[in-house]
């Protein structure tokens, strides 16, 4: 393991261990603190969400940009400092923690057996949206995770989400594709991030006038197994509550082949994705490229 692999790992164990003891008004001042001090620095990850905020908010300034980033930065911290204490938060924390609307696409959904798939895009904190699932509505789910570097950090954050009532499975390995139909196909829930794609062979969609790329399979998973997809977004507000909106589900086209249904599928995903990031742009963590014209086709997805 390298030194950078080693402080990567040291860093988020502390952060679990410590910041989870701290009471919420110190753990909250302690995330604006660290956020104002990144977005100054003005480092990479602070530009890029500059950049991207671009995209989202067309014609505004540099010091709209520069504000919204700020705010971004505030909610990014946020996420982190409520995720390291979660494990630590009651039942009745996390259910007054979240507050969803239209809920009942997701339990009608459930209670018909059919198995559902909840989608999301990188707004909020979606680990707390799935402590609420398994809390509230005692439903466990089951998600995928990108392997991340060194393996103990990715040690980390799965035994942090099987904690929360998770099951995780590793994005590569191949296996991860029918597992998750396995479980719809026995009436489960699946919940998945999918904003951006890391397998560089996504579909292409229009996002904020601009050509971008999302994983295929919400929409295959769907087309396998009957199952639900329920686009969900999230934001914050200036209370301690996290709010939510389940959208009305996407329905599979009955026609074209399953490459052509995926990819009118996927961009309605991207269009209730938008809808959700437009109207709380400050909450959307994409601290990475996203649009086609900012990738590396050499590299793919950073």
């Amino acid at each position: 393991m390298s030194v950078s692999d080693r402080l990567s790992d040291a860093l988020y164990g502390a952060g679990w261990s410590t910041v989870k003891k701290l009471p919420e008004p110190a753990a909250a001042r302690l995330g604006r603190t660290v956020a104002d001090l990144a977005w100054k620095k003005r480092g990479k990850g602070v530009l890029r969400l500059e950049a991207n905020y671009a995209r989202v908010v067309p014609g505004a300034s540099p010091e709209r940009l520069a504000e919204l980033s700020r705010k971004g930065m505030r909610s990014y911290l946020r996420y982190w400092m409520e995720s390291f204490r979660l494990p630590a938060w009651s039942p009745e924390r996390i259910r007054t923690g979240f507050d969803p609307k239209d809920i009942h696409h997701l339990t009608e959904g459930l209670d018909a057996g059919k198995g559902v798939i909840l989608a999301l895009p990188h707004l909020a904190n979606w680990d707390l949206a799935g402590a609420w699932v398994t809390t509230e509505l005692r439903t466990p789910f089951t998600t995928v995770a990108e392997r991340l570097k060194p393996e103990t950090l990715y040690d980390r954050f799965v035994a942090y989400r099987e904690g929360l009532g998770m099951e995780v499975l590793p994005h590569s390995g191949g296996s991860a594709f029918g597992t998750l139909a396995r479980r719809l196909r026995d009436g489960g829930l699946v919940c998945l991030v999918a904003d951006r794609d890391l397998s560089a062979s996504g579909v292409e969609v229009d996002f904020f006038g601009e050509k971008a790329r999302m994983p295929a399979g919400p929409a295959l998973l769907a087309q396998h197994t009957g199952a639900l997809l329920l686009p969900v977004t999230l934001w914050y507000d200036d209370s301690p509550v996290m709010r939510g909106q389940v959208h009305p589900p996407i329905e599979v086209p009955e026609s074209g082949t399953r490459a052509e249904k995926a990819s009118v599928m996927t961009q309605a995903l991207a269009d209730a994705f938008a809808t959700g990031i437009a109207e709380h742009p400050e909450d959307w963590h994409m601290l990475q490229r996203l649009w086609l014209t900012d990738l590396d086709p050499a590299k793919g997805p950073s």
